[in-house]
């Protein structure tokens, strides 16, 4: 599983522990992050970042921002 935390200037606006990829809306394209993903960090522009848990998928709308990928764990600085 991949742990998810959305940050905002604001504090938390989405966690999760147990997503099963994640899809973002990078600058240079669309990307997902699997299990196992290798280190990241990457621009974001605005769309969404979805998340797909095990029984359903969470979409959260950004701005802009950026992504870092580390040991199964997204950490996305946001502007909503």
């Amino acid at each position: 599983m991949i742990r998810v935390r959305i940050v905002t200037p604001q504090g938390t606006l989405y966690a999760c522990d147990n997503a099963l990829g994640v899809f973002l809306p990078g600058t240079l394209g669309p990307f997902e992050v699997l299990k196992g993903h290798a280190p990241i960090i990457s621009s974001l522009e605005a769309g969404e970042v979805r998340c797909l848990l095990p029984q359903e998928t969470k979409a959260v709308r950004i701005a802009s921002g950026f992504a870092e990928v580390k040991d199964d764990t997204v950490t996305v600085c946001a502007e909503v």
